[in-house]
């Protein structure tokens, strides 16, 4: 089974996360950046809407029963798995095209952090939480991780979440300006693709934007860090 499918709707693809809780892997990380690959490269779109096939999540990030095996089997697959998020994070970061998360389930984690990394945040009122679990399960934030936290969310607000773990609803995210509309499932594509077709601007354009207006993140997330490193390796082998 395909993880990924996209549909273009005028200028907008939609593209669907297919794996259920849509946990990283590196299969995952590959798919997703092929596939956003193949949507610059052989489309016109100008806008990229992400959604879940899941009922529930749209993602819970890193599988860590996953990671552990391979990590387990090959100790540098830690090392490479969390530069290949760091490669995913950055095309999301600076894609040529408006980016859009429809939230349509729960966000956690890894998945909450690359949620950070669209322009837009739309997600549903009626169920699923946002959440960064971090400080429960001991693994700390890489720099470009805790950039992209802090450019979705503001600062007292970032602080908090990655502090406390808190579980955040959809409204208090939206009264934050963290999500720039929340509503209830049944309404949240509609409202998606309504704001979508209104923002048909030139790739020519938006990347140089992007480029410059994230300079100063885009250059942490170029940061090594080996403490997070060895957390992971820590991690994987307990």
């Amino acid at each position: 089974m395909d993880l990924f499918e996209y549909q273009l709707d005028e200028h907008v693809a939609v593209v669907t996360m297919k794996s259920g809780e849509n946990r990283f892997t590196l299969t995952f990380l590959e798919a997703f950046l092929n596939i956003l690959d193949e949507i610059e490269n052989k489309t016109p779109a100008t806008v990229l809407v992400v959604k879940s096939a899941d009922a529930k999540i749209w993602s819970n990030g890193i599988d860590l029963d996953w990671l552990r095996a391979a990590v387990a089997e090959n100790p540098e697959t830690g090392n490479r798995f969390s530069a290949r998020i760091m490669d995913l994070l950055r095309r999301i970061l600076t894609y040529p095209l408006i980016t859009i998360a429809a939230i349509n389930g729960h966000a956690f984690a890894g998945g909450a952090i690359m949620a950070c990394a669209f322009d837009f945040r739309f997600m549903r009122t009626d169920r699923g939480y946002f959440c960064f679990p971090e400080v429960d399960i001991h693994i700390p934030f890489m720099p470009g991780m805790d950039a992209l936290i802090k450019k979705a969310l503001p600062g007292h607000l970032s602080l908090e979440a990655q502090l406390t773990g808190k579980r955040y609803t959809a409204a208090e995210l939206e009264a934050q300006k963290a999500v720039f509309k929340a509503c209830h499932l049944d309404d949240l594509m509609n409202e998606v693709m309504t704001f979508a077709k209104t923002m048909n601007k030139g790739r020519n354009i938006l990347k140089p934007i992007k480029e410059v207006g994230f300079k100063s993140i885009l250059r942490v997330m170029e940061i090594d860090d080996p403490a997070y490193l060895a957390s992971r390796r820590s991690l994987t082998t307990s």
